[in-house]
C-alpha cells in the first residue's frame, strides 16, 4: 500500500467539464488501482451537495481525493470539516473543473494523469479553511462585483458549455459595463471597533486566486493563519475598471489608490442591501456574515510546485484564450 495515500476514497462529478468528468474519473480510478491496488474506492456523486454527504461518512479512510472542479472540492471539504479531527482524511484534489482555483494554489497539474502522479508522491500539509454563515470555504469569499462575476459564469457555462479563463473575462466584462454596483456596508476586522465604507468588490481570501487564475489577493497563502483581503472602493469609471480587471488576472492591479489591501483572521460585515455572494465559487445568500478562519483544519496533499506544472496550467490556459467566449 501507498504510505501517501492509503486507503482512499475517490469523491467525483460526473457532469464536471460538461460531462467529461466520468471518464476522466474512472481514468484516476484506474491509474491509482494500479498502484495501491483493491484500497481505492469511487463514489460518484448523484446530486447538488452529494459530496458533502460522501465527505461526511469517509471517517474510516485515510485520503479523500475530489475529482471535478472548485465545486466539488468545497463540497467535499464541507464533509471532512464535520468529521472530529482526529478522524478526518487527509485532502487530496485531481481538477477536472473549469476554474480550478485550488488546484492552482496548490500546484497541481490541470493534467489528471500528472495531478495523480504528484499525489502518489505528495506530503500532507496543514492548510487553514475559512467559515462564514455554518459553511466552509477553501480558497475564495467574495461579494459584489466580482461576486456577480463568477454567479454570472456560471450561468453561462451552463448555457454554453464553455469554460476557463476566456469564459470569466466575457462574464467580467459584461457585468463591468452593466453592473458596476456600489455596496455599503459596516465591517469589523479581528473584533475592532467598526468602520462604514463603499465597496465594489470585497473579496477574503485564503488562496490568492478566483475566477480561474484571477490572482486578487497576490500574497496570500494557505498555511499563514490570515485571510488576505482586498477591497475596491468607488468611484470607479468603466473605463478605469476595465483595465483594472484584466491587469487583476496578473495581480497588478493592487497599485490603484483604489484598492484596500489587508490582513486578518476575522471579518464581520454587514452590507446595506444583499449583494451578489459566493464562496469557492458557490452563490450563498445573506446582508451579514461572519467570517472566520480556522488555522490549519485541513491536511491538504501538496506538491512541491514545479516548472513544468506552471508550463502546462500556462498552456491550458492559452489554449482557452483561443476559444470564443460565449454570450
Amino acid at each position: 500500500m501507498n504510505d501517501v495515500l492509503g486507503n482512499t476514497l475517490l469523491i467525483a462529478n460526473p457532469v464536471a467539464q460538461s460531462g467529461r468528468g466520468l471518464a476522466a474519473a474512472q481514468r484516476v480510478w484506474k491509474q491509482l488501482s494500479d498502484t495501491l491496488g483493491d484500497s481505492v474506492s469511487l463514489a460518484l456523486t448523484q446530486s447538488a451537495k452529494h459530496a458533502v454527504d460522501l465527505a461526511a461518512g469517509a471517517g474510516t479512510f485515510d485520503t479523500v481525493v475530489a475529482i471535478g472542479g472548485d465545486g466539488v472540492i468545497h463540497e467535499v471539504s464541507n464533509g471532512l470539516m464535520t468529521l472530529p479531527d482526529a478522524d478526518r482524511p487527509q485532502l487530496g484534489v485531481v481538477p477536472v473543473g473549469s476554474g480550478n482555483d485550488y488546484a492552482r494554489t496548490l500546484g497541481i497539474s490541470f493534467d489528471p494523469h500528472a495531478a495523480c502522479e504528484q499525489l502518489l508522491e505528495a506530503k500532507p500539509t496543514a492548510v487553514d479553511v475559512g467559515s462564514v454563515n455554518g459553511s466552509f470555504f477553501v480558497e475564495t469569499l467574495s461579494f459584489g462585483l466580482d461576486a456577480a462575476i463568477a454567479l454570472d459564469t456560471m450561468e453561462r457555462r451552463k448555457r454554453t458549455g464553455r469554460s476557463g479563463t476566456t469564459l470569466y473575462m466575457a462574464s467580467g466584462l459584461d457585468q463591468l459595463a452593466h453592473h458596476l454596483d456600489e455596496h455599503s456596508y459596516t465591517v469589523s476586522f479581528d473584533g475592532a471597533e467598526p468602520t462604514e465604507g463603499t465597496s465594489i468588490t470585497f473579496a477574503v481570501q485564503l488562496g490568492p486566486y478566483y475566477g480561474g487564475g484571477f490572482k486578487i489577493c497576490p500574497d496570500a497563502t494557505l498555511t499563514d493563519g490570515k485571510f488576505d483581503i482586498c477591497i475596491a472602493h468607488p468611484p470607479v469609471g468603466k473605463m478605469m475598471a476595465a483595465m483594472i480587471f484584466m491587469l487583476a488576472k496578473s495581480g497588478k492591479h493592487c497599485r490603484f489608490k483604489h484598492f484596500e489591501m489587508r490582513q486578518a483572521s476575522t471579518v464581520r460585515v454587514e452590507f446595506v442591501t444583499a449583494p451578489p455572494a459566493q464562496m469557492d465559487g458557490e452563490r450563498i445568500e445573506g446582508s451579514t456574515f461572519n467570517v472566520a478562519l480556522i488555522p490549519r483544519a485541513l491536511r491538504v496533499l501538496k506538491p512541491l510546485a514545479s516548472q513544468e506544472v506552471r508550463e502546462h496550467q500556462e498552456a491550458q490556459e492559452a489554449q482557452g484564450s483561443q476559444e470564443t467566449p460565449g454570450s
